[in-house]
């Protein structure tokens, strides 16, 4: 079993060290609980806020420093041992990333898993993340106390692509975590576009026979309104729930990691995929040759 804790929240923009800050405010409250989780998720861009757009380079840390400043905090609130993976903005390389970092914090040995940079980097309309960051190029399955996990940020989880590759590598787990403004007035509450990440969740989750959970952001910036509406879906494409949108929560759900054993037995997707013959068809694609 697999407890999460999906915090839906509004950073505070452009100030690291503030949200730095709240962190170890949210870590001394998990402390309290009873039944701490074993896994704390929070959104894209968490540790600045999103818009800080030419703002960039001022607020972007290394993985190290970021998992220091974690580790720092979870041991002043005195937490519990718990997974987490956070939003940061990046600086890996002489380049700028929009970065998701999953770190074990507690215990002898804190220690971060798996960095994953955002691969598809929406620059259209509202969004100009090519004119500040470079693209990821890879999406990585990594190995967990709760099996294997894959990370997506954002627009990420919009391509089928991002989610065959996890697949492909075994993810039982998919954690997205997102900035994702809300768009068009739905007849029920929240915005139309929330359904569009709703079904892509409820399909991902069938289809990949895997929990699919996603964390979305709340809170305004620049006139931006950030819908929230973070979910999970179970192996069997079933919602497990969901948070208010627009307002901030603290979303918790047990999830049984034998429901991805039951869902691949029943539907042998898994079994049954050749990465071979996906691998062939995609370079005659790259590269324009027949065969």
């Amino acid at each position: 079993m697999l407890r999460l804790a999906v915090a839906q929240f509004k950073p505070a923009m452009g100030d690291y060290p503030e949200n730095v800050r709240r962190l170890g405010t949210l870590f001394a409250q998990l402390g309290e609980w009873t039944e701490p989780p074993d896994l704390l998720i929070l959104p894209e861009a968490a540790m600045t806020g999103y818009l800080v757009e030419g703002g960039v380079r001022e607020v972007a840390v290394t993985a190290g420093t970021m998992l220091d400043d974690l580790v720092a905090q979870h041991q002043l609130a005195g937490a519990p041992p718990f997974d987490i993976a956070v939003g940061f903005y990046e600086r890996w390389r002489d380049r700028l990333y929009n970065s998701a970092l999953y770190a074990s914090l507690g215990g002898a040995d804190p220690r971060i898993l798996h960095v994953h940079r955002k691969v598809f980097l929406p620059t259209f309309g509202m969004f100009e993340e090519l004119k500040f960051f470079a693209p990821g190029r890879n999406f990585r399955t990594f190995d967990t106390p709760w099996g294997k996990m894959g990370l997506m940020i954002c627009r990420d989880f919009l391509h089928i692509s991002a989610h065959y590759l996890l697949f492909a590598g075994g993810a039982e787990t998919t954690l997205t975590i997102s900035a994702a403004p809300g768009r068009g007035l739905s007849e029920d509450e929240g915005f139309t576009s929330s359904r569009m990440w709703e079904l892509m969740g409820e399909s991902m989750g069938r289809f990949a026979q895997a929990f699919v959970i996603y964390c979305n952001r709340v809170g305004f910036e620049d006139g931006v309104a950030f819908a929230g509406g973070s979910f999970v879906y179970t192996p069997m494409g079933e919602s497990a729930g969901r948070a208010a949108y627009l307002e901030p929560a603290l979303f918790v759900r047990d999830i049984d990691l034998r429901d991805v054993r039951k869902a691949r037995k029943a539907w042998p997707f898994k079994r049954d995929d050749r990465p071979e013959v996906t691998l062939a068809a995609l370079e005659r694609i790259v590269h324009g040759y027949d065969a």
